[in-house]
């Protein structure tokens, strides 16, 4: 029982304290919820003061957006509204312009016509008029042929030749004027450059001629040269192709030969066998192959030294040789080498005055007479003969050119050409450069007192200054003021056109007129 009661105690214990543990959470419960409720109402109140202040900033930015975007819309509308105005000004414009010119063409049109009524009414009053001139110009001419007993072909004729004359007289005026003006300033210039290349060149003048002069110790060894019967002699113009000329002349024999190389190998070949004393044909065909060979080495060094003193390179063997022989060959006198030596120097010097390349200047100068030393006899003239040898051995064709055209063979084709021709004639036109022969100086005077009786009214011609100035007397009853200065002219024409003379020629017209009476 005492378990009984006591289970039954400790249950009922047990139910008490679950029935006590019940109300207490209940009551703890309900504080709670109290406690939840007041949280709650105030977080709803605090949520609905933030959404008011939230409503109320999403209020004012809306306000504010709606305000932006109405016054950019405003501003477009005006944007919008000022095009517009502005083409409707410019329309009104465009209207206005219409309106004026279709008034004005109205008026244009109204004066057009009226001009062109008066253009019509005047045009036939000249018509009228032109008719009347051409009635009254014929009866003037029919009275004027009925005066002068000419008709009008006739005076016309006669007019045109009058007016012919006087133009032709007063075209070869202008034309001799505008020449002088010409030459002038031309004729400055040139001399100018002419004349200082030539005060930079200073060169010997020399004579050569064709015969040399070998000087002997005594006159015995002249019998020793001629030898037995003359074979010593023999076999050495045979050897050397020189006339050796043995004469009265004392202490001295003579060696004629137009080859100046062939001359110099005599003269050489002659001293080496009077001074070894050994003179006999044998000897004498020994010793001239040894001063042929000596002179052909000198030949080649005399062009080496003359190509390096010009400061010309690359120049083909050949042509150095030919070069060299042009020591031993005379052009007029004037020896080749110093005269091609003194041309390319010219030519170096004007080509620089005048901007052109001064060394090919000095190569075409040294090489345009090298056609005169042809190892064997030839017809072609020198200057196609030493352009195709230029031309064979490399150089270049302004070179070619130059050397071919200096005597105008050939047509020039570069500015070389004048040069190396206009140096050409300085070198060998100075006064003692070249030895003329006399009967071609006097054929030239001559010619050009021939030319000048060849024109009509012509009364003496003198040629006189050695060439150098023609001097015509005419007849005063047939050659008037103007026309002895269009005499002048001509003549000057003529001479330079049909003669090859050096420098140039002055013409000088004389006209005189006297009046002689004797008083008693």
């Amino acid at each position: 029982m005492d378990i009984i009661s006591i289970t039954i105690g400790v249950i009922a214990g047990l139910v008490l304290g679950f029935i006590i543990a019940k109300v207490l959470e209940k009551k703890n419960v309900s504080r709670t919820l109290s406690t939840a409720r007041k949280e709650a109402q105030h977080i709803v109140k605090e949520a609905k003061n933030e959404g008011e202040s939230i409503k109320k900033d999403k209020i004012l930015q809306a306000k504010e957006k709606f305000l932006e975007l109405k016054a950019q819309h405003e501003k477009e509308i005006m944007a919008k509204d000022k095009k517009i105005s502005e083409v409707e000004k410019r329309v009104r414009d465009k209207e206005s312009q219409v309106s004026n010119e279709l008034a004005k063409n109205k008026k244009s049109n109204a004066e057009l016509d009226e001009k062109l009524k008066d253009y019509n009414r005047r045009l036939d009053f000249l018509e009228n008029k032109k008719s009347e001139i051409e009635k009254m110009h014929r009866a003037q001419v029919e009275q004027l042929e009925v005066i002068s007993g000419l008709s009008a072909e006739d005076a016309k004729t006669q007019l045109i030749e009058s007016l012919r004359e006087d133009a032709k007289n007063d075209a070869m005026s202008y034309v001799q004027n505008t020449l002088e003006e010409a030459k002038l300033t031309a004729q400055q210039e040139a001399k100018k450059i002419i004349v200082n290349t030539i005060q930079r060149i200073g060169t010997e003048e020399a004579i050569d001629n064709c015969v040399s002069v070998f000087n002997l110790e005594s006159d015995d060894v002249k019998g020793r040269i001629i030898g037995r019967e003359g074979r010593n002699i023999r076999a050495l113009e045979a050897a050397t192709g020189v006339e050796i000329i043995v004469d009265d002349t004392p202490e001295a024999i003579i060696l004629s030969c137009f080859d100046s190389v062939r001359r110099e190998v005599a003269r050489l070949s002659l001293h080496r066998l009077v001074t070894d004393g050994r003179i006999h044909p044998a000897r004498i065909e020994e010793v001239v192959k040894k001063t042929t060979k000596q002179i052909e080495e000198e030949i080649i060094e005399v062009g080496k030294r003359t190509v390096i003193d010009l400061g010309i390179h690359g120049l083909h063997p050949e042509l150095i040789k030919a070069v060299g022989r042009m020591k031993y060959r005379s052009s007029y006198g004037q020896n080749l080498l110093q005269h091609s030596r003194e041309v390319a120097k010219l030519c170096g010097v004007m080509a620089a005055e005048l901007g052109l390349n001064p060394k090919l200047a000095k190569r075409a100068g040294l090489l345009h007479d090298i056609g005169k030393v042809p190892e064997t006899e030839t017809e072609t003239p020198h200057a196609i003969l030493g352009m195709e040898w230029a031309d064979k051995y490399g150089e270049k064709p302004d070179v070619c050119n130059a050397i071919g055209a200096h005597h105008d063979e050939i047509e020039m084709k570069t500015l070389l050409a004048p040069i190396v021709q206009v140096c050409d004639a300085i070198s060998g036109a100075r006064p003692g450069a070249r030895r003329q022969v006399l009967d071609s100086y006097i054929q030239r005077l001559k010619d050009l007192e021939n030319i000048a009786f060849g024109f009509v009214g012509v009364k003496k011609a003198y040629a006189i200054q050695a060439g150098r100035e023609l001097r015509v007397i005419v007849e005063s009853e047939k050659v008037s003021d103007d026309k002895a200065s269009q005499l002048s002219f001509e003549i000057s024409q003529k001479i330079q056109t049909d003669m090859t003379y050096p420098g140039q020629v002055k013409v000088t017209v004389i006209r005189e007129t006297r009046a002689v009476n004797i008083a008693k």
